[in-house]
């Protein structure tokens, strides 16, 4: 057994697990503080490779609800209480930093979160119990590491434990490749963290081989349990899109069913809110659940549907994730999931407390032109790639570029932008640096004017900050500053002036806010081939486009797998099961499903009725449709920087081939110089 001694005192304070005094072991901890009777699978495993005589690294691959939180949250407790500082946890998913943030505060453990939605006050009392040393966890998104401000304050705290949860985001051939992510690693370095702790859910073997690269993780420290789950009943039902709606609502109200908590997994905001209308117009406690509604709404339909034993979200792909709930009795996916990883996790959100639960995919055929159509639309136009190119190579060996700006100015969506980026980084022709603002605003607060600012800082400083405001623009409250504008008409270093700034601002003598952010890049290489870069960036775009289809592609092959389903599912993973596990669809019929045949939908006859609305519409915007790709993923509903600037997102016509093939609408959709000659002809 894995024991680890931690010192606990009577002050009852933030960590302290008791009010005793003396040492207690893991397990103590675990049942005092967490209120746990025992370790999960694999948790001792990753607490050894963290807290053995040697600092270490390892990766957790555990399946949802299988306790990664635990392997991060003791250490940090462990850790912060014998003074080594803060554990810094990493993760996109804010819903779960609530939720993590909420348990250990009931837990006196000092946890906090630096996100955009914290009050000015809130972000300074985060900043204040970082730096005096009280905080044990601090949770942050991976976009925060841009912020120069925050790695600044980083760099001023001691840090023995970096944990990145969603870690398979890393891997440039995983199934949710985030661009951020492949930069912690180097922020891991510089921050000198003795100790790396990846998390994730979904990890396939080459994944697992990915992260551990890049986070030098020993192979024998990646401690990956296993994705068999026995007590998921996994069903696969094929179905015709007019037949959904009536087996969805069958399976509602089978007599037999026992009542519980149901998620139904969707994969349009519209359709969520349908199905949502349908199940409470037949008398069920169902509600829509997307990224298309209002924070405060969002929440109060999570609220709602954790504290009910019985009731219904219906929700795209987001929902659940970072969510503990552990008595959800159904999952039900509505419309095919994108990918076996995209599947496993949410289907695992069923039956975190062990008990019988059902998980059903109403597997309708007609759902792949949708789910490919956003792969294909993340793909950029060669007239993009090749502008994209162009301007960064006219920008000199050092430059800094607005993300926003770029991805204007080429039509690039920024996450596509962030990853051509990457693959230019990948590829050894630009390094990145540390992101900057551009802009500062301030005001001064509590009454104070600028000359009572000023003298609040004496000598040769309080100067300094009084050029500051020479230096700014003043409009109506907000004074605007360029750093670099000031440091320069100041004679003083960058530094200085954000470091004064910042000063102030924690005084309460100021109110700050950083704006237009920009990102610094060096050339590695002199000369480049701009042609040669832009088809290796179409490469590597292409060969991406077809793992994504690819990914659905397997889904399809479970549902109509001849053999235990589970096992095959399993399998993918990395894991082998010697047995049939006897709850899926294959092992309860003994035969492998069919899908039925797609709708048959000509895309020809389709796109004649709307061509002449449409070829004025792209008169009309060239900018934002005249390339064959642009005018395609607009009539399959995908918006682009260009559209939205255009406000072309409203039009009637958005979307009017959604149902269709990407592939097809793209053949209708010619070039201009072609559309010319077929009119000419």
């Amino acid at each position: 057994m894995l024991r680890l001694v931690l010192e606990v005192g009577d002050k009852g304070e933030a960590g302290h697990p008791s009010g005793e005094t003396g040492k207690v072991d893991s397990k103590d901890i675990l049942g005092k503080v967490f209120g746990f009777e025992g370790f999960r699978p694999g948790q001792e495993r990753v607490l050894g490779a963290l807290l053995g005589e040697q600092p270490g690294s390892a990766l957790a691959v555990f399946p949802t609800g299988g306790g990664k939180s635990l392997t991060y949250q003791l250490p940090a407790l462990i850790l912060g209480e014998a003074g080594e500082g803060v554990t810094v946890v990493v993760s996109p998913l804010i819903s779960l930093m609530k939720d993590q943030i909420s348990f250990l505060r009931s837990r006196k453990i000092a946890a906090a979160r630096l996100d955009s939605s914290l009050s000015r006050e809130e972000y300074r009392h985060v900043e204040a119990s970082l730096e005096d040393g009280s905080l044990r966890l601090l949770y942050v998104s991976p976009e925060r590491f841009n912020n120069e401000r925050f790695l600044a304050l980083l760099g001023r705290a001691k840090i023995p434990l970096f944990a990145i949860d969603e870690a398979h985001c890393i891997s440039e051939w995983g199934h949710a490749f985030r661009p951020d992510y492949l930069k912690l690693a180097e922020t891991a370095r510089k921050l000198e963290a003795p100790r790396i702790l990846a998390l994730t859910a979904t990890a396939t073997p080459p994944v697992v081989h990915d992260i551990c690269a890049a986070f030098s993780i020993p192979p024998g420290n990646a401690v990956v349990t296993g994705f068999y789950r026995p007590n998921l009943n996994l069903l696969t039902t094929p179905v015709t899109a007019g037949e959904r709606n009536d087996l969805l609502l069958a399976r509602l109200r089978h007599p037999r069913r026992p009542p519980g908590s149901t998620i139904v997994y969707v994969t349009l905001q519209k359709t969520a809110e349908r199905v949502a209308r349908m199940l409470e117009e037949a008398g069920h406690e169902a509600r829509a659940y997307h990224a298309g509604m209002k924070p405060e709404d969002r929440t109060a339909v999570q609220d709602a549907w954790t504290e009910s034993d019985r009731g219904i979200v219906v929700a795209t792909i987001a929902f659940g994730m970072g969510i503990d709930k552990a008595d959800v009795r159904y999952v039900y996916h509505y419309n095919l999931p994108k990918s076996l990883e995209s599947y496993s996790q949410e289907i695992g959100r069923a039956g975190r407390d062990g008990k019988l639960s059902v998980v059903e995919m109403l597997a309708c055929p007609d759902d792949v032109p949708t789910l490919d159509n956003f792969a294909y639309g993340d793909t950029p136009t060669q007239g993009a790639l090749h502008s994209l190119i162009t301007e960064l190579l006219d920008l000199g060996p050092e430059f800094s570029v607005s993300l926003y700006d770029l991805s204007a100015r080429h039509d690039v969506r920024q996450i596509v932008l962030k990853t051509a980026l990457t693959y230019l980084e990948l590829d050894g022709v630009l390094r990145q640096g540390t992101p900057y603002y551009d802009g500062y605003e301030f005001r001064p607060l509590a009454e104070n004017s600028p000359e009572a600012v000023a003298t609040a800082v004496p000598g040769e400083p309080g100067e300094f900050v009084a050029g500051l405001f020479v230096a700014a623009k003043k409009g109506r409250v907000w004074y605007s500053l360029s750093p670099d504008e000031a440091a320069a008409s100041l004679g003083h270093p960058r530094e200085r002036v954000v470091r004064a700034l910042e000063y102030l601002d924690g005084r309460g003598l100021i109110e700050l806010r950083a704006s237009h952010v920009r990102h610094r890049f060096s050339r590695l290489r002199s000369e480049e081939n701009a042609d040669d870069l832009v088809a290796n960036l179409a490469r590597r775009f292409a060969v991406r486009e077809e793992g994504e289809i690819s990914r659905l592609g397997r889904v399809l092959a479970l549902i109509e797998h001849e053999g235990c389903q589970v096992n095959a599912l399993a399998s993918y993973f990395g894991e082998t099961r010697p047995t049939p596990c006897g709850h899926c669809t294959f092992c309860h019929s003994g035969k492998p499903r069919k899908l039925p045949p797609t709708t048959s939908l000509s895309t020809q006859s389709a796109f004649s009725k709307l061509q002449a609305e449409f070829d004025e519409l792209r008169r009309k915007h060239p900018e934002a449709l005249d390339e064959p790709r642009q005018a395609a993923r607009f009539l399959c509903g995908l918006s682009s920087p260009a559209t939205n600037r255009a406000r072309l997102s409203r039009h009637p016509l958005f979307g009017a081939l959604g149902a269709h093939h990407f592939t097809d609408v793209l053949t209708r959709c010619p070039g201009p110089a072609e559309a010319n000659s077929i009119a000419e002809s």
